[in-house]
């Protein structure tokens, strides 16, 4: 065999390269899963909001990550609720449902070795036609690595899962086996959005967020789940983000709450909310926040609507 016929055999036994992929990926779970700190970790920025409380996420929000691979548009849902439905709640699991039929992926996220009819809610929505995988998250606080394999097996035996991928979204760890086991499963396609796009929401949309996650995580439980944000104004000066928010409440007394002593409570909260805002968009932020009273407004489906809600 002459050295050109030697190439040219060599050059016929590569592999064509991977076609680049992309696609919608909906990320399921009842509240509290872990799921917008999954987002956030995936593509590397922050910004769905996360808390302790279960109503946290209340939007379908997509985080976008690109690599030289695939695009992967993740579609952060609320978590979906068995209990307490007033028109909020009803709105919100309409968009967990809806999002499930517009993605070619859905991951589905479980905490680690907690595993209940709540789950198992969520499980009878999963669609059959779409690869499914199963992400099992807080792997970090489980002592015993060892019961992850009986526990996946356990919650196996109710689906037929594509894959399932044991992650800790809080410390990052697993997310590279995670994003490359959701590529394998994404059809081969264009950018669906820049690349360097990092979400589909707009700046105004996530200062309302940033400030209505400090409103959870400063308020603990003693708040009620009636809280909304609204921003009155976003201006840009040159490059200072001018905002006027207004914190909505269901009653007088939780308005009290959210002051607190001498304005401090209020005073921390868009303190931290200003320096997310700077974070995230790379410039000072002038942040003026009020409070106001507006009875009713979680199950009022024309208040929701032009709140935004779906």
């Amino acid at each position: 065999m002459t050295e050109q016929q030697d190439l040219a055999s060599t050059h016929n036994t590569d592999s064509p390269p991977e076609p680049f992929r992309s696609g919608y990926i909906a990320i399921v779970g009842r509240p509290n899963v872990g799921k917008s700190t999954l987002l956030n970790h995936l593509i590397g920025q922050k910004i769905s909001i996360t808390s302790r409380k279960a109503q946290t996420t209340r939007h379908r929000i997509h985080g976008i990550f690109t690599d030289e691979h695939a695009q992967f548009v993740f579609v952060d849902t609320p978590g979906f609720q068995t209990k307490h439905l007033n028109a909020l709640n009803r709105g919100m699991n309409r968009v967990v449902t809806s999002s499930l039929r517009d993605v070619q992926v859905v991951v589905f996220v479980l905490e680690a070795l907690r595993y209940d009819e709540r789950d198992q809610e969520v499980l009878k929505l999963l669609p059959d036609n779409r690869p499914v995988l199963l992400v099992i998250n807080k792997i970090d606080e489980v002592a015993d690595k060892g019961q992850l394999f009986a526990f996946a097996e356990r919650v196996a035996a109710d689906f037929k899962f594509a894959a399932i991928v044991p992650v800790s979204a809080k410390l990052g760890s697993k997310l590279d086996e995670l994003r490359e086991a959701l590529r394998r499963h994404l059809p081969p396609g264009e950018l669906i959005y820049d690349a360097d796009d990092i979400t589909d929401r707009s700046e105004k949309f996530l200062a309302a967020e940033m400030l209505r996650e400090k409103v959870f995580r400063f308020t603990g439980e003693e708040l009620p789940y009636s809280v909304s944000v609204v921003i009155e104004q976003f201006k840009m000066e040159g490059k200072l983000r001018r905002i006027s928010a207004a914190i909505l409440v269901d009653k007088e007394a939780h308005k009290a709450m959210l002051i607190g002593k001498k304005g401090e409570k209020l005073k921390e909260i868009a303190t931290q909310a200003r320096l997310d805002m700077e974070k995230l968009f790379g410039g000072k932020v002038f942040l003026e926040v009020f409070v106001k009273v507006r009875s009713g407004w979680a199950d009022d489906a024309r208040v929701l609507k032009s709140l935004g809600y779906e």
